[in-house]
Parts: C-alpha cells; sequence; structure tokens
C-alpha cells in the first residue's frame, strides 16, 4: 500500500512536469524562429524579436559569475578548512542561511535603493548583476562546503604526511576531489539567474536594445536591460503579448533543460577524474 502511494506520487509529479512543457511547448513553439532569436523589436522595422534579451541575459550571467564564484568558493574553504568552531563560523554560517530565505524582490528593492540610487548605477545590467551576486552566494557557498565535506579525512592526511602545506594540498587534493559538487553548485546558480525576474525588474529595467558595435559592449553594462524573463512579464502583461511570451518561455526552458544537462555531464566527467 505504501509502495503503491510512493509511486503514485512520483507519477503524479512527472504528469504535471509534461504537462508543463507539453503546454507550453505547444503554445509557443510555433513562435520560435530564426528571426525571433536573431532580432529585436522594432515598430519601424516590423519585428518581434529577444536578441536584445538574450544578450543582456548572457552579460548578467557572466558578470554575477565572475564576481560571485571565487568569493562564494573562497567563503566554502575558508569555513571548511581554517575557521576554528566557534561564534564567528556560527554567525557566518547563519546569516549565508538566512540570506538564502530571503525573497528575491526584497533583493531587488535593496538594490535599486544602494546600488542604483546610493552608488548612482541607475537602472542598469551592472545593478542587476551585483544584486544577483548577493542573491547567489549562499548557493555557492554552501554547494561548496558541502562539497568539500564529502573528501575523505584521509586524502588531507595523506597530503600532510607526505609533506604538503595546507594551501598547497587544497589546491592540489582537496578543490580537485571536490569540483563535481562546486561546478553542480555554479551551474544551479546560473539556473537562478536565468529564471530571476523579480529582483531585476527593480535593478536591471527592460531596455531590450542591442549594444553598439563599436565601443558599446563595455559601455552596455551601464545602460538598462532586461532579461528574457523581464521581457516575458512585460509580454504578457503591459504589452498583453501572449504568443511572444510563450515563446520566451520556450527558450528558457530549452535553457534549462541544457543547463541541467551541462550540470549532470561534467559532474559525472570530473567525479570519473577524481576516481581515476
Amino acid at each position: 500500500m505504501l509502495y503503491g502511494l510512493i509511486y503514485l506520487c512520483a507519477a503524479l509529479a512527472v504528469v504535471i512536469l509534461v504537462g508543463i512543457i507539453g503546454y507550453v511547448f505547444f503554445k509557443g513553439i510555433r513562435r520560435v524562429n530564426l528571426e525571433f532569436l536573431t532580432s529585436v523589436t522594432s515598430v519601424l522595422k516590423g519585428t518581434v524579436g529577444i536578441a536584445g534579451n538574450i544578450v543582456n541575459t548572457l552579460y548578467i550571467i557572466v558578470i554575477t559569475m565572475i564576481v560571485a564564484t571565487p568569493i562564494g568558493v573562497g567563503s566554502a574553504i575558508y569555513l571548511n578548512e581554517y575557521a576554528k568552531p566557534g561564534r564567528l563560523v556560527t554567525i557566518i554560517e547563519y546569516a549565508t542561511e538566512t540570506l538564502s530565505g530571503i525573497p528575491s524582490i526584497i533583493f531587488g528593492l535593496f538594490g535599486m535603493m544602494f546600488f542604483g540610487q546610493t552608488l548612482g548605477l541607475g537602472y542598469s545590467i551592472l545593478t542587476g548583476s551585483l544584486t544577483l551576486i548577493l542573491m547567489v552566494l549562499p548557493l555557492i557557498t554552501r554547494n561548496t562546503q558541502e562539497a568539500l565535506k564529502t573528501v575523505p579525512d584521509s586524502y588531507r592526511m595523506g597530503a600532510f604526511g607526505l609533506g604538503s602545506g595546507k594551501w598547497h594540498m587544497i589546491r592540489t587534493i582537496l578543490l580537485p576531489s571536490a569540483l563535481p559538487g562546486i561546478i553542480t553548485g555554479v551551474i544551479l546558480a546560473i539556473g537562478r539567474i536565468v529564471g530571476e525576474s523579480a529582483a531585476l525588474l527593480f535593478t536591471a529595467g527592460s531596455a531590450k536594445a542591442l549594444p553598439k558595435l563599436l565601443g558599446g559592449y563595455w559601455d552596455k553594462i551601464f545602460q538598462s536591460g532586461g532579461t528574457l524573463t523581464i521581457q516575458l512579464y512585460l509580454s504578457a502583461t503591459s504589452e498583453g503579448d501572449f504568443d511572444v511570451a510563450f515563446g520566451i518561455a520556450v527558450v528558457l526552458l530549452i535553457l534549462v533543460f541544457l543547463i541541467n544537462l551541462g550540470t549532470k555531464a561534467l559532474a559525472k566527467k570530473y567525479d570519473v577524474y577524481r576516481r581515476d
């Protein structure tokens, strides 16, 4: 009886997932084509596209991960390998857990007031990226911590017994062994960035223009830039264009699917290297 109930719950979860994906693809796949992916919406040219939103999403992913990954991994190494158990470690871990539970819209409000107004960055890709750094840091830190804890203590003792220093042991033994878990945390953070909308609505804005070729790629980070999720929200609400909204939803689902596949492939690859 209990096994039957468990299988029923599992089957229900699969049916719901397949139903959502099938409905979104049915409503939006006809909108997705080459022009939709490579052009920008323009009334004068009569085009409808999300190329600008894709570029903005990539900007925010790259900027956020360049800053958040080393800080998150470094924090986890400190907490797991250097910090002595005590009040300081307890406070840091409690702060990390609290940050991971704060609603994203509060991060957006803070980012708008601090990065946007106090620092004078306004509605820009940089403001959105700085806000998302605060959001994904707990995810990267906690995943890296858990990955480091899975490395057997015998690896550490063996390295020390051979005369290795602590930092050398961390670089050559600990981090390579924990790499599958670290990669999983990083890619999950990317997945959260791709799916975030509330925080970016307050910070990054909704502009969808492509950067200019001459010097525009650097200047773009100081300009407003709406991601795919922001454009989906605007298309479904203020613009009332549900065809475009479902088309963007299809693109987002494909991105999330590719991210999940990448997570499994990379984790499996480096896990094989670790065992070898």
